[in-house]
C-alpha cells in the first residue's frame, strides 16, 4: 500500500526532494514492502516484458475469441498503419493497435498485466511502449514511469475505486487513462505538477462512463474502450506538457469520480443489464453466447 493519500501529497514530496515521482514511490514502496529498490525495479521490468509479449500475441493472429465477439481488430489496424493511409499518423495508430492487441490477448485468455484491471489492460502499455519507440526513450525511463502510474492508481483505488462493478468504466478505463497520462508526462521529462494535471485532465474526460459489457464479457465495448483510453491519455499528457493546468485538482477529480460511481445505478456497473448490454443486438448476441 502507498502511505500517500493524495496526488497532491506525492507531488509535494517529489518537489521537496527534487526527485521524480517514480523515485519517491519506489523508495517508499521498498520501505513498505521490505524489499530492495533493485528487487522492485526487477519486478516492474518483468511487467513490462509481459506487456510487450501481450502486444506481440495480439498482433500475431486474427483468431476470434471463444465468444466470437472479438479478435483480429489489432491486425486490421496494423495493416491500416502499414498501408500508409491513416488519419492520425503512424504514432497514433501504432498506439491504438497496441491497446487493442493487448485487450484482445486478454479476451483470448492470454497473459496480461492488469493495469489496473484486466478490462483496462491495454491503455498504459499502449501509451508508454509507443512513446518509448517513437521518441527513443530508454527502457529504464519507461520502467520508472510505470511506478508513477502505479502511484496514481493506488491513490485512485484508496480514494475512489478501480472496479467497474463499483464505479463503472470510469473507474477502470478512466483510471488507466489517468495513470497512463501521468506516466507519459514523466517519461517525457515533465514536472510532478504536470503529471498531476495530466492525471486530472484524463480522468475528467471520462467521468460518468458506465460499465456495460455485452453478455457480461470483457470484450464489447471494453476492447475498443482501451483504444479510447489510450487516445485520451495522450491528449491529456500533450496538454499538460504544454503547460496547460487542470482547473480542478486531481484529488478533487478522483473524489468526484467516487461520488458519480456511488450515484450510478447498479444496472450500469458491470451487470450487463443496462447501457449497450441492453441494446437489441447485444441481447441477441448474449442469447447465442450464453444459451
Amino acid at each position: 500500500m502507498l502511505t500517500y493519500k493524495s496526488i497532491n501529497e506525492i507531488v509535494e514530496a517529489a518537489e521537496k526532494e527534487q526527485k521524480n515521482i517514480s523515485q519517491i514511490v519506489i523508495y517508499e514502496q521498498s520501505l513498505q514492502l521490505n524489499s530492495s529498490i533493485d528487487e522492485l525495479y526487477l519486478k516492474m521490468s518483468e511487467n513490462l516484458k509481459v506487456m510487450k509479449a501481450a502486444v506481440e500475441e495480439g498482433l500475431a493472429s486474427s483468431q476470434k475469441s471463444i465468444s466470437g465477439l472479438s479478435g483480429g481488430d489489432a491486425v486490421k489496424l496494423k495493416k491500416h498503419v502499414d498501408s500508409g493511409y491513416n488519419i492520425g499518423g503512424k504514432f497514433f495508430c501504432n498506439m491504438l493497435q497496441k491497446a487493442i492487441a493487448i485487450a484482445e490477448t486478454n479476451a483470448h485468455m492470454g497473459r496480461i498485466v492488469a493495469a489496473p484491471t484486466a478490462g483496462s489492460c491495454g491503455i498504459i502499455p499502449a501509451v508508454l511502449l509507443t512513446i518509448g519507440e517513437e521518441n527513443d526513450i530508454s527502457e529504464d525511463k519507461i520502467i520508472m514511469s510505470l511506478f508513477t502510474s502505479a502511484a496514481i492508481g493506488m491513490v485512485i483505488a484508496n480514494r475512489a475505486s478501480i472496479s467497474g462493478a463499483e464505479g463503472g468504466c470510469q473507474a477502470e478505463c478512466g483510471s488507466a487513462s489517468a495513470m497512463a497520462a501521468g506516466a507519459a508526462v514523466e517519461a517525457l521529462g515533465g514536472t510532478p505538477k504536470m503529471i498531476s494535471s495530466a492525471c486530472s485532465i484524463a480522468l475528467k474526460n471520462v467521468l460518468g462512463l458506465v460499465c456495460d459489457p455485452v453478455a457480461g464479457l470483457v470484450e464489447v465495448p471494453c476492447i475498443k474502450r482501451n483504444a479510447m483510453g489510450a487516445a485520451n491519455a495522450l491528449a491529456a499528457a500533450e496538454m499538460a506538457l504544454a503547460g496547460i493546468e487542470s482547473v480542478i485538482p486531481a484529488d478533487e477529480v478522483i473524489d468526484a469520480m467516487r461520488s458519480i460511481g456511488n450515484l450510478m445505478p447498479v444496472i450500469l456497473k458491470e451487470t450487463a443489464e443496462g447501457g449497450l448490454a441492453a441494446s437489441p443486438t447485444a441481447r441477441k448476441l448474449a442469447g447465442k453466447i450464453l444459451c
